[in-house]
């Protein structure tokens, strides 16, 4: 299992095929408290840099990009319930939607965990 980062702060964790977005420890806490999630549809197709989501907080709204290009095939539903699993647990519970990879070329693009920390150190 593979995870990379993009300068604005989301994630992707790769399991096969399947991507995981959400966003980083650093991002939610600079957002604060997370109070609404704005869930992309099941089958969008986004291409790498796409605004796929929205994350409201306390403090502002905050668009997540799709950090590789694919198709949406789930989302967490949990989020519209409780927002603030983003905040508690924003690598596992806090996962925003999970997108079938359609170029993994463009991994190498993205931050290995080392180059992340030192992009918000």
């Amino acid at each position: 299992m593979t995870t990379r980062y993009t300068e604005d702060h989301e994630y992707v964790r790769v399991e096969g095929k399947t991507g995981i977005i959400g966003i980083s420890n650093y991002a939610q806490e600079q957002l604060g408290d997370i109070v609404f999630v704005e869930l992309p549809t099941v089958g969008t197709s986004f291409k790498k840099g796409d605004e796929a989501a929205v994350v409201e907080s306390v403090k502002a709204a905050s668009e997540i990009y799709a950090p590789v290009s694919g198709t949406v095939t789930e989302v967490n539903q949990a989020l519209g319930d409780e927002p603030g699993l983003i905040n508690s647990d924003p690598s596992n519970g806090g996962w925003i939607f999970k997108i079938e990879l359609s170029d993994e070329a463009e991994l190498e693009g993205l931050m290995d965990e080392a180059a992340y920390a030192d992009h918000t150190a």
